[in-house]
C-alpha cells in the first residue's frame, strides 16, 4: 500500500480533531487589547485570556511611544544589527531591562522563543549539561534539543516538576557522569505558565551554589506579576536579582503586550551573543516601535507599583470567587487561574460556551498540556475592574449547573 500523501494525511488529522471536538478555532479581536474586547461574532467580551497582565497593552502611554518610535525610525533596518547598526532605541530598552533585573546588561530578540533558541546554543559547550523542569515552556525544550544538535557532546536532562529534592539527584547524578566535563546549567519558568505554580528559586540557588551550577530562569510570567514591584519570581522570594545567572523573558504579556523578548545578565554573556547566537546574527532586531512602547510599559512599572498592587487584589477575588464555584482549581499567588476539567473536547466546548456568556476564556487540552490534564486557564490582569470579575464569576456558575 503507497504511504498516504502530505494533503491525505493532513486532511486525515484536521477532521479526526473536528470529530473529538479538539479543534483549535481563531478568534478575531477587531479592537485594541484591554479588560474587554470586541470579538467578531460575539461583540464585546470581558477577556480573562490575554497575558496582558498590568493592563498596559492599550496604555495611552505604551501607544503613544509605539507610535513616536515608528515615526522617528520607520519600520526598521531591514537587516540584522551588527551588519546595520543597532538604533539607540534598542539601547535604552536593553538598558531599561538591566535596570528592572538589577543585572549588567540585557540583550533584545524579537520574541523570547528566539531568545531561549539563543542562550543555551550560544553559552553552553560539549561538555556542559543542562538540566530542565520537566514542565519548562516548550521553547526553553527546544531551545535545549537545539542546543544539543549544535553542539555535540552537550548533555541535558530533566528533574520532576518543581521538586527540589528531584534536582538534587540530577545534579549529583551530573557531577559522577564522566561525560560531564564542563559547566552546569539549571533552566526553570519562574512562573509555569499552565500550572501557575512558582519554582522554589530559593532552594535551587542553594543547590547551584553547592554544586557550582549555573541558574537561568525564564520569567516571562512573572515579570511585571510577583514581587512587591512586580520585579518578577525571585523578588516574590525576597531575592535580589544578580542571585539569578540569567534571566530569560517576553515584552509580550505584562512589559508592553506588543512582541519582543530578551535574555539578562552578565556582560560578557552579552557580548558573547552578539558574537556568536544565530539569532542575532541572522535575525532582524526588534522592531523600533516595540522598542520605544515596551520601553515605555517598563517605566510606567517601575514608577506606578500600585499597578502590582492591584493586580494582587483581583487575583485573591477572583480565586476565591472561583472555589465558592465549587471548580477544581489549581492553587498559586499568580494571575494564573487554571480551573482542571480533565477532557480536551470538554475544555473547548466549555470555552464556548462562556463565550456565549460573554466572557473570553480559552480552554486547552493535548498537546499544550498531559492528555487528561485538559483545564480552562483563567488569567488575571490589573485591567480589570469589579464588575469584570463578576461577570467572569457568573458566567462560572452558570457554568457549574450545565457541567457536572
Amino acid at each position: 500500500m503507497a504511504a498516504p500523501t502530505f494533503p491525505s494525511r493532513t486532511d486525515e488529522i484536521l477532521r479526526s480533531l473536528q470529530q473529538t471536538g479538539q479543534l483549535k478555532r481563531l478568534q478575531t479581536i477587531e479592537g485594541p487589547m484591554d479588560a474587554t474586547v470586541r470579538l467578531r461574532g460575539y461583540g464585546e467580551v470581558a477577556c480573562f485570556c490575554s497575558n496582558n497582565y498590568l493592563g498596559l497593552a492599550n496604555h495611552p502611554d505604551v501607544v503613544a511611544a509605539g507610535i513616536e518610535g515608528l515615526k522617528r525610525y520607520g519600520a526598521g533596518t531591514a537587516s540584522v544589527r551588527f551588519i546595520c547598526g543597532t538604533f539607540d532605541c534598542h539601547e535604552r530598552i536593553e538598558a531599561r531591562i538591566a535596570q528592572l533585573y538589577g543585572v549588567e546588561a540585557s540583550y533584545t530578540f524579537t520574541s523570547c522563543w528566539n531568545a531561549n533558541e539563543a542562550i543555551f546554543p550560544t553559552l553552553c559547550e560539549p561538555g556542559d549539561i543542562i538540566i530542565s523542569d520537566e514542565l519548562n515552556h516548550a521553547s526553553i525544550i527546544d531551545g535545549i534539543r537545539l542546543a544539543a544538535v549544535i553542539k555535540k557532546g552537550l548533555l541535558k536532562t530533566v528533574y520532576r516538576h518543581n521538586s527540589v529534592a528531584a534536582l538534587r539527584e540530577q545534579l549529583e547524578k551530573a557531577r559522577a557522569n564522566p561525560d560531564m566535563t564542563g559547566t552546569i546549567w539549571v533552566v526553570t519558568d519562574g512562573v509555569f505558565s499552565m500550572e501557575g505554580d512558582i519554582a522554589d528559586l530559593p532552594a535551587m540557588r542553594r543547590l547551584c551554589d553547592e554544586f557550582g551550577a549555573m541558574l537561568v530562569v525564564d520569567d516571562s510570567h512573572g515579570t511585571g506579576v510577583m514581587g512587591r514591584t512586580g520585579r518578577g519570581t525571585h523578588e516574590q522570594w525576597g531575592m535580589p536579582g544578580t542571585a539569578i545567572d540569567y534571566f530569560t523573558g517576553t515584552l509580550g504579556k505584562a512589559l508592553g503586550g506588543g512582541a519582543g523578548g530578551y535574555i539578562a545578565g552578565s556582560r560578557a554573556a552579552m557580548d558573547l551573543l552578539v558574537q556568536r547566537g544565530r539569532p542575532t546574527l541572522f535575525s532582524n532586531a526588534l522592531p523600533a516601535t516595540i522598542a520605544c512602547s515596551a520601553d515605555k510599559a517598563i517605566e510606567i512599572l517601575m514608577r506606578e507599583p500600585q499597578r502590582v498592587a492591584k493586580l494582587r487584589d483581583n487575583v485573591a477575588y477572583a480565586r476565591a470567587g472561583i472555589r465558592e464555584v465549587g471548580f477544581e482549581m489549581l492553587e498559586s499567588q499568580t494571575a494564573i487561574c487554571p480551573i482542571i476539567v480533565h477532557d480536551t473536547a470538554k475544555a473547548i466546548a466549555m470555552s464556548k460556551r462562556l463565550l456565549e456568556l460573554g466572557v473570553f476564556v480559552i480552554g486547552f487540552g493535548y498537546p499544550v498540556v498531559p492528555e487528561g490534564h485538559a483545564r480552562l486557564r483563567v488569567q488575571i490582569s490589573a485591567a480589570h475592574e469589579r464588575v469584570h470579575l463578576d461577570a467572569l464569576l457568573g458566567a462560572l456558575k452558570t457554568l457549574r449547573t450545565e457541567y457536572r
